[in-house]
């Protein structure tokens, strides 16, 4: 180190989440500009940053000094606690400032803080660095309140455990009291030969940051930045000073400089990253691990070639030939490469899965290339049989750590981390932290709140920002008009704060907000866990995770384990079940998905057709389209599918290639027409001699110019990564080896750059023949099970609306029946009953939890029918009503569960059930209390015909058609007992062309007029031209039709494109060819008041003649006038009856509203829309 004058001991980066907006890059950075040799990060009780921060400053050639402020539990623990802030000065240390920070966490949580007992500081004192705190401490605090002896007793006490590596902190940031703490401090350590240390409590990097940092701090806290009454613990001193500014802050005090410099002259930690540490796995005695690693994996295979081989097949010998081969070569590398217990691991919590009925997904990613993985069951497909390559998951060229990514059932993955936890001990088994960051949407509301500024305005900005996964402030700049016009428009009066929510958003966005838990990431420490990374944990002592994250921890050392939950599994699992319970039914033995076999015609018919709603990866429109293109026929063409749905692959032309060939349009050649090489035939024969998968660029580097498969692997990488000078390097290394094999220079060279040019593309074919099985098993239920899959797939979605209503209209286009929801029959989940019907899930109506659920079927009982609920009054009576609330009640009312437990068992009860459940709880409740007062039978237990308390049918007004629709679609997301477009079905087949199911193509200069509620919408930006356009699906009951709103359309119209609106569109049908069916581009959408006002000859009233009819009307219609619609009233006299057409003056707006209000005046058929 040279000779510096001050180092930064006291720093808070923004991952001490409750203030600091230091980022660990810009502080590296900085420190490196300004010739800071060294700095300390010591966030707040944690140690989140550490390996970042150490990594970057080390890259750097800063010198990082590691270290945190703890907060210490006060004597009586209701007092307020106070600051210390403890450096590492070596490997000890750093190992007790772990554990310290890791128990204040896991056992002394109070008021959102983790503190540290003084017991455990005194106790792991070794190898730290204690700083008092300046006025923040228990020292200071004590100075500043006069309280010296105490102080001094104190600091003895400190003095006494720690010895020479005690500091008194010193801080000159012009907070109160700082400099009366300076004084006292100073007189303290002259009286005790303490040596003092000056610190600048660093908050932020620059001065201008400070307000930047108070918002951080609002946000935190939920203060607004103007509230007198808001704790100001901050000042705009606390930047990263320069050692000059500081000499000049200390000029009287230089010692407290100097002593700055001595201690990060103290402090070396010296970290071992990237060394891995495996748990030990218990092995037999006798063996060494290698020995047992070898037997079970002999075994393993010995167990899967019983299945794979035919013993009366003359060729059985060479195949088992290869497959033995094969496992020796892996096993060599696998115990050389020292892995055979992170392999043993992995099988044995899968195992242990499998035995437990916890669905076990067939591998993911490039360990379904292993051999050894499918012999010991980690994966379940046969990589010789797929030519899935080892070296691509564990290269003996390019040491690093296997990573097996296991797939487990949502439900039930837990269980299996529980036996790993019990297995290898709870303090060495621990999830993974994540870090929440401010995101651009979030940001701004949350700047918008701590500024002060309106609510409405918050939410414009943040609407304007596109709700996608790595949107930044920066891009939606780019990409949103809207939101460049909003800050930019001089008209806009709220231009002037949304610029200053924007201009502070952008400082604070990207800041470490708050943590999380990793979705699958598990470490398994090699003894406790504390001695690679602090814990972290909930206020209760849950939801422990490592504070490290997952890129950090391994770093550290620890092997991560990845228990991923896959929903797909569940349903899989779900289905099976009730495919099993049908099949015990009709007398078959239960399905085993793992032995469906692979060819199965009716699967291909459904993958064909495109029929692929809820089949697993192949689901979304665009891969619709590209099956129905392809027409897979072959678990092959599934396995390439997967690989071909991505950007490269679909820009490049490598799909339209691939489909050609398959189809026979396009000469099939390896790979290309002009350069081509007959040894390549067997690689790209599967692909129709399109270079797909990364697989097969190493296998024709192997072929063609005699690589290894590690260094294969190796030029795989780089040709990913387009590094010029390491491709020079593989390109002579190809020359030379195809010169060696005889294959002619030009020729390879000219494949080599095809291989180049498409291994960019190129997918791993491990992973995507993983997931095309697990697509494959998902399309097999679908084709054979339609009913049971189904309703497994609704029930894993039930808390998405829009999806439980996709899959709906999906399974009654299947020709499924979905029955309504009924208490008398549902349960929580979707299920299937005898007929093959479809049982609706209660689980799917919003506002109605698990709990209020189970009272039900408690209630009922699970035999169903044979304890039906008679009415209402039983129901009430029958369940929980301390698990089920007034609003669950009510929600089953909306939802339609109820109504066969009204008086006329039919949706028309609705309003009266509505209205007596008050009354029905109530009796209900009363019954209770009298039973619990003693009303019992003769025999001393309750009576089941006990009386019951009696209550009538309250009268209430039949719920009108869009009423008792909006609850159904407010409950279920969908319309059960009708459609929207009911109530206007006569007036709008006076103006359409034709209804949704009848639509035909429009000729040169035709238009066509639909009708329709919008039941999808998807608002886009065109990549050609920017413009905004939108995608609408229309639904008249009687069918449905895709709608595009292109650019000027949508920007003349694009404010009535709305979600569940009622939408006449004029405009152009023509045949979709993707999805066979029609799509109507839009020229004009109306909503229902403009389709009247442009298709309407006038409006009909028929109104009573009597003395207040002129005030009436003038009373209704006045607000309305304006408009183009004329009105004529029919008026009913008892003399006679006659037509008055009103003046030009009296022309209206045909409004909903109004329509409504004259509905309501005169009648429902008094009014009446003349076209």
């Amino acid at each position: 180190m040279s000779d510096p004058r001050f180092v930064h001991l006291r720093l808070h980066t923004d991952y001490s989440l409750v203030d600091g907006v230091v980022r660990v890059k810009e502080l590296v950075k900085t420190c490196v500009a300004s010739n800071m040799p060294a700095v300390a990060v010591t966030d707040e009780n944690n140690l989140f940053a550490l390996i970042k921060f150490y990594s970057a400053a080390m890259n750097a050639g800063i010198k990082p000094i590691v270290g945190a402020d703890l907060w210490v539990q006060a004597d009586d623990p209701e007092d307020a606690p106070y600051y210390v802030s403890c450096l590492v000065q070596n490997n000890k240390g750093y190992h007790n400032l772990t554990l310290l920070i890791s128990r204040a966490w896991q056992t002394n949580q109070h008021r959102d803080r983790a503190l540290v007992k003084r017991e455990w500081l005194m106790e792991l004192n070794e190898g730290l660095i204690l700083l008092s705190g300046a006025r923040a401490g228990d020292v200071g605090h004590l100075l500043v309140n006069g309280k010296t002896d105490q102080a001094r007793d104190r600091a003895l006490d400190y003095q006494r455990h720690f010895g020479d590596r005690f500091y008194l902190e010193v801080q000159r940031t012009e907070r109160p009291g700082d400099e009366d703490c300076l004084h006292a401090t100073v007189a303290l350590a002259g009286q005790m030969g303490i040596p003092v240390v000056a610190t600048n409590d660093v908050r932020f990097l620059a001065r201008e940051d400070f307000e930047a940092h108070e918002a951080r701090v609002c946000i935190h806290d939920g203060n607004t930045l103007e509230d007198p009454r808001r704790p100001r613990k901050y000042s705009e001193q606390q930047y990263l000073k320069s050692a000059e500014e500081m000499a000049e802050l200390f000029s009287d005090l230089p010692e407290a400089l100097e002593n700055s410099v001595e201690i990060a002259r103290r402090c070396t930690l010296d970290m071992r990253l990237g060394k891995n540490f495996l748990p030990d796995f218990p092995i037999p005695d006798g063996l060494t691990i290698e020995q047992y690693f070898d037997k079970v994996s002999r075994e393993g295979l010995e167990a899967r070639l019983a299945v794979i081989l035919d013993d009366n097949d003359p060729a059985s010998a060479e195949k088992r030939r290869e497959y033995e081969e094969r496992l020796t070569f892996e096993l060599n590398i696998i115990n050389q490469m020292g892995f055979p217990g992170y392999f043993l691991i992995v099988a044995d919590f899968i195992q242990w899965g499998k035995q437990h009925e916890v669905p076990v997904g067939p591998g993911r990613g490039s360990g379904a290339g292993s051999l050894v993985a499918y012999a010991l069951n980690i994966t379940d497909l046969d990589p010789i049989e797929y030519d899935l390559l080892f070296e691509r998951f564990l290269n003996p060229e390019r040491v690093s750590m296997p990573d097996f990514d296991v797939d487990f059932c949502m439900e039930k993955r837990d269980r299996v981390i529980n036996y790993v936890a019990d297995k290898y001990g709870r303090d060495a088994v621990s999830q993974i932290i994540t870090f929440g960051t401010m995101a651009a949407k979030a940001v701004v509301r949350d700047v918008a709140r701590v500024q002060g500024k309106p609510y409405g305005l918050a939410d414009r900005l943040s609407k304007m920002i596109p709700g996608i996964p790595g949107m930044t402030l920066s891009k939606a700049l780019e990409q949103e008009e809207t939101l460049r016009d909003f800050l930019e428009d001089d008209v806009n009066s709220d231009k002037e704060s949304a610029n200053e929510i924007m201009e502070m958003a952008f400082k604070l966005e990207g800041l470490t907000r708050n943590v999380g838990k990793h979705a699958g990431g598990v470490v398994i420490a090699p003894g406790k866990l504390t001695d690679f990374a602090p814990l972290h944990c909930d206020e209760e002592g849950n939801n422990l995770v490592t504070q490290y994250d997952k890129d950090d921890v391994e770093a550290a050392g620890l092997v991560k384990f990845d228990f991923l939950g896959l929903k797909t599994l569940t349903i899989i699992d779900w289905a099976v079940k009730a495919a099993n319970v049908k099949r015990a039914r009709e007398g078959e033995d239960d399905l085993e998905i793992e032995r469906i076999p692979l060819d199965d015609a009716p699967s291909f018919d459904l993958l064909k057709k495109g029929d692929t709603t809820a089949v697993f990866q192949l689901e979304s429109q665009g891969m619709k389209e590209l099956i129905k293109k392809l027409k897979p026929d072959v678990f092959e063409d599934i396995i390439a599918l997967v690989a071909l749905y991505r950007p490269g692959p679909l820009e490049s032309g490598m799909v339209d290639n691939f489909i050609n060939r398959k189809h026979g349009r396009e000469p099939v050649s390896y790979p290309d027409p002009q350069y081509q090489h007959d040894w390549l035939k067997p690689i790209l024969k599967p692909t129709y001699g399109v270079i797909l998968y990364q697989e097969q660029v190493m296998q024709i580097a192997q072929e063609l110019a005699g690589y290894t498969l590690g260094g294969a692997d190796m030029l795989r990488r780089a040709m990913g990564k387009k590094k010029p000078e390491e491709m020079a390097k593989q390109r002579a290394i190809f020359e030379d080896g195809a010169k060696g094999k005889g294959v002619d220079p030009d020729l390879a060279m000219k494949i080599f750059d095809l291989v180049e040019k498409f291994a960019g593309y190129g997918f791993n074919k491990s992973h995507s023949a993983a997931y095309a099985l697990v697509a494959y098993q998902t399309a097999w239920l679908k084709a054979h099970y339609p009913a049971e899959f189904m309703a497994a797939v609704i029930s894993a979605d039930m808390q998405n609306t829009d999806k439980v209503v996709t899959f709906i209209d999906e399974s009654k286009t299947m020709g499924l029946k979905v029955l309504p929801p009924d208490v008398n029959s549902c349960g929580y989940r979707f299920t299937v009953n005898p007929d093959g019907d479809i049982i609706y899930g209660l689980g799917a109506i919003k506002g109605l939890g698990e709990g209020p659920i189970e009272a039900i079927v408690n209630a009922r009982g699970n035999s169903g029918a044979e304890k039906a609920f008679e009415d209402l009054f039983d129901f009430c009576r029958r369940i929980d009503l301390k698990k089920t609330n007034k609003r669950s009640l009510e929600a089953l009312v909306r939802a339609g569960a109820l109504d066969k437990l009204g008086p006329n068992g039919h949706f028309s009860d609705r309003a009266v059930l509505m209205a007596t459940l008050p009354d029905a709880i109530a009796a209900a409740e009363q019954d209770a209390r009298n039973q619990e007062a003693g009303m019992m039978d003769l025999f001393g237990s309750p009576g089941d015909d006990a009386p019951a308390t009696v209550v009538a049918w309250k009268p209430a007004r039949e719920w009108n058609d869009e009423l008792r629709l909006n609850g159904e679609r407010d409950t279920l997301g969908l319309f059960l007992t009708g459609h929207p477009i009911d109530q206007f079905e006569t007036e709008v087949r006076q103006f359409v062309s034709s209804r949704l199911n009848t639509v035909q193509p429009t000729g040169k200069g035709e238009v066509a007029i639909v009708a329709g509620l919008v039941v999808a919408l998807r608002i886009t930006r065109s990549k050609r031209s920017g413009e905004r356009m939108a995608f609408i699906t229309l639904d008249d009951k009687t069918g449905r039709i895709e709608v595009s709103v292109f650019g000027k359309t949508f920007a003349q119209y694009g404010e009535r494109v709305q979600k569940d609106t009622l939408l006449i569109i004029r405009g152009g049908v023509r045949v979709d060819d993707y999805s066979g069916g029609f799509n109507l581009v839009a020229d004009e959408v109306m909503d229902m008041r403009q389709a009247r006002e442009a298709f309407a000859r006038r409006l009909r009233v028929k109104v009573p003649v009597n003395e207040q009819l002129a005030d009436i009307l003038n009373r209704t219609l006045t607000p309305y006038k304006g408009g183009g619609t004329p009105v004529t009233l029919e008026l009913a006299h008892q003399e006679a009856d006659a037509l008055m057409a009103l003046g030009d003056d009296w022309k209206v707006i045909p409004d909903e509203s109004l329509v409504d209000d004259l509905r309501g005046r005169f009648g429902d058929k008094a009014v009446v829309v003349e076209y």
